[in-house]
């Protein structure tokens, strides 16, 4: 679906460097079809030597050129680029944000027109293709736009669509989610140090266990609980681990950082939100 579209990527950072990989692997397009901007030459050095694709340091270079543009900057700069970008936008050009705390509303509000657009929050483990993203249409975007996007994002990991009203949830699971199992793999590895383990070992195998579990309950489609069951024995050692860590709120922890992500989310695109309606006033 993407053999006849250029694709612009304004914003060239880990995720967008991320997508623009995993497109070229997954043969989505070629890399005359591709551009890059960012304001470090630097970077798009770098990307330009590994992609083989073209780069500029000019935003609206960049616009002009894409049937799809997506824009990976971050929150606070978002309205300085679309401001740089309004005027050589064409309504017929799909817009997909990944861009946290934003809305498609306040994408559409912010550029002026009626761009279908399509809201994504991806993940960092992206960067080794095993995102898992979460994908929400705007008010102006349809079917095909949606497969567009999926098609993108299905080169770097999974794929799901929700509503835009549960997109900060998404974010509260797998978008903050990786930091969550690093604290995790951190731990096991201190309490393998803790108890005798060298620490290089303790990491490799506290690491591969995550991958492991996680690797189980995708290809078996078991609930968790059961799979956890197979491995507990009576009166031994993992029952009275999981013991201890229900007795100190483990899974009551994990609900209240997913609860609290997603309440921050939520409160951060208020905030765009009345930014942009000050700003209209003013």
């Amino acid at each position: 679906m993407l053999t006849d579209k250029k694709v612009t990527f304004i914003g060239a950072g880990n995720m967008g460097a991320a997508l623009l990989g995993g497109m070229l692997k997954a043969k989505l397009c070629s890399a005359d079809q591709l551009m890059a901007s960012d304001p470090r030459e630097q970077r798009l050095n770098e990307i330009s030597q590994r992609l083989h694709i073209q780069t500029t340091t000019d935003n609206s270079e960049a616009a002009q050129f894409g049937d799809v543009i997506v824009i990976a900057v971050k929150p606070q700069v978002v309205q300085h680029v679309l401001s740089e970008i309004k005027s050589d936008l064409r309504e017929d050009q799909l817009l997909i944000s990944v861009i946290p705390g934003i809305t498609s509303r306040v994408i559409n509000q912010l550029s002026g027109k009626k761009n279908p657009v399509i809201r994504v929050m991806p993940n960092t483990p992206a960067v080794v293709e095993e995102g898992a993203s979460g994908l929400c249409i705007g008010q102006y975007a349809r079917d095909e736009h949606k497969d567009i996007a999926a098609a993108i994002l299905g080169a770097i990991g999974d794929v799901e669509v929700v509503p835009e009203s549960l997109i900060d949830a998404v974010t509260g699971v797998s978008g903050s989610g990786p930091a969550y199992v690093f604290m995790f793999i951190e731990a096991m590895t201190d309490g393998g140090v803790r108890m005798g383990l060298p620490r290089h070992i303790a990491l490799k195998l506290a690491a591969q266990t995550v991958l492991g579990a996680a690797k189980l309950v995708r290809e078996t489609g078991m609930h968790p609980a059961a799979l956890k069951d197979q491995v507990t024995t009576p009166g031994g050692t993992t029952i009275q681990a999981i013991h201890e860590l229900e007795e100190k709120g483990l899974r009551a922890m994990m609900m209240d950082a997913v609860a609290a992500a997603t309440k921050r989310s939520r409160e951060l695109s208020q905030y765009a939100e009345k930014n942009v309606k000050q700003d209209e006033q003013t």
